[in-house]
């Protein structure tokens, strides 16, 4: 045990130490949890939605939350929390990411989060341009009146062109957009951060207050940053024929990726860095929220806009798993992990507590045990992590490596299998486990049996180490 440890000390640790201090690494994932406060909220309105107008109808057929007095008004409120929230969750994340990089540059911040949003908004679409046949005949009158109402559509040859400006189109500015703004806001963030630090600014005379004078100094940099999106988005419009960035990236970039993190393979190579991270002592899901974040938490914003906007005439789980088919929803999502694999914390710490106080003989694992059960129950592992600990101790490696991988496979093949509903809620990574995949998947009753059945493996993939730690104990 003791030459594992050494062996992974000396060649995993320091890539891991690197990797876990690599300022945009650190920004990006700084710019996610960033998001929360925003991104929370909306998902709290589409899982309150969820309840009291999704969920009755499957037992109440006759149920229509929209035509109940207090009901009807609440699923409104809710409505307008998820426009403000995860319907644009593209452009809080623009400004969450250029501030945070700026900061990682020691650049102001401030300026940094704008020049990040502006340079993604210059590049999406401010409206529809179109021409189509009608096939029919409409009246001279009829179509005068269209042309001239100024909606933005107008009739000729029996031809319809649209050509509408001043609409943002909302897949621009959820999260179909957080690829192209870790590209383009970061392009965009270092061309100012760079210029900053280089001192290429607009200077002002000392008396001018601290506030204004940084405002300018932030000015020329930003200009020329966003200069340089600006000519990358007219290059690429003449090249490819007016195609945008934003569609290129979702289609070449995003989509591959979303897709291959569908497979097994991806979820197991994200869980083993997750907890080799952990086991030398560094936060393996906050190392890893750029993965995690980027690719589940995105497809995760999918299920959870599919749910409330519905999909082909269907809502809820229904319209989930129905845009799944179409690859416009996802199986696995970044609440998928929280829901079957990391009850308790990274690792599935809360079995491997309740395998302690069962079988454990040691004084100091009893007592770590006991102090690490109540913040073991609504996700907190640090106690267990570092009190027991488990950071560098050979005897748990494996079952902590392991024991997340199976239950990863378990909830994935019962996901994919159809035995229980995909994740389609973002809900509070604290709320207790069984609890936590109830409300995950959109309230199906069959999630929570599949996390007990992820428990119930994994305590039995502990309990051998906790008792081998007892003989450990009397050997020392």
């Amino acid at each position: 045990m003791n030459a594992l440890t050494a062996w992974l000390e000396k060649h995993i640790l320091p890539v891991a130490a690197k990797i876990g201090a690599q300022k945009h690494l650190v920004a990006l994932r700084d710019a996610f949890i960033g998001t929360m406060p925003a991104t929370m909220a909306g998902a709290i309105a589409v899982m309150i939605n969820a309840i009291i107008r999704d969920l009755p109808p499957a037992f109440w057929p006759s149920y229509d939350g929209n035509t109940i007095p207090v009901i009807k008004q609440i699923i409104g409120v809710n409505g307008y929390v998820w426009n403000g929230t995860l319907a644009i969750a593209g452009l809080i994340f623009a400004f969450s990411w250029g501030y945070n990089l700026a900061r990682a540059y020691n650049v102001p911040d401030l300026a940094g989060g704008i020049v990040s949003l502006a340079a993604f908004i210059q590049g999406i679409s401010f409206g529809p341009s179109n021409t189509a046949a009608l096939g029919v005949d409409v009246p001279q009158n009829i179509a005068d009146a269209i042309n001239n109402s100024g909606v933005g559509a107008t009739i000729a040859d029996g031809n319809i062109s649209v050509g509408l400006w001043g609409w943002l189109k909302l897949d621009h500015l959820n999260g179909n957009a957080y690829f192209t703004i870790m590209i383009i806001g970061a392009l965009a963030t270092i061309i100012y951060a760079k210029l900053m630090l280089a001192d290429i600014t607009i200077k002002m005379p000392e008396q001018v207050p601290p506030a204004v004078s940084k405002a300018f100094a932030a000015i020329l940099p930003a200009s020329i940053a966003l200069y340089v999106v600006a000519i990358i988005n007219f290059v690429v419009a003449q090249v490819t024929g007016g195609q945008l960035i934003i569609d290129l990236v979702q289609k070449y970039i995003a989509e591959p990726f979303l897709g291959l993190s569908q497979g097994f393979g991806a979820l197991v190579i994200v869980q083993l860095a997750i907890q080799l991270f952990w086991f030398f002592g560094i936060h393996g899901t906050n190392v890893m929220a750029p993965v995690l974040e980027g690719i589940w938490g995105v497809a995760q914003l999918k299920n959870i806009n599919v749910f409330q906007e519905g999909y082909n005439g269907l809502k809820g789980t229904d319209a989930v798993l129905a845009a799944i088919k179409d690859g416009q929803a996802y199986y696995w999502v970044r609440g998928s992990f929280d829901a079957y694999t990391m009850f308790g914390g990274s690792g599935g710490t809360i079995v491997l507590i309740i395998a302690i106080l069962l079988f454990s003989k040691r004084a100091d694992y009893l007592t770590v045990g006991k102090l690490s059960l109540g913040p073991g129950i609504f996700n907190i592992n640090e106690p267990i992590m570092f009190g027991m600990p488990i950071v560098l101790n050979a005897i748990m490696f494996i079952p902590f490596l392991v024991a997340p991988i199976v239950t990863t496979a378990i909830g994935y093949f019962a996901t994919t299998a159809g035995l229980v509903a995909p994740v389609s809620q973002q809900v509070p990574w604290v709320v207790p486990p069984i609890l936590l995949s109830f409300l995950a998947t959109g309230a199906d009753w069959r999630a929570p049996i599949v996390t007990i059945i992820c428990m119930v493996v994994s305590f039995f993939i502990w309990v051998p180490f906790v008792i081998s730690a007892n003989k450990l104990e009397a050997a020392e």
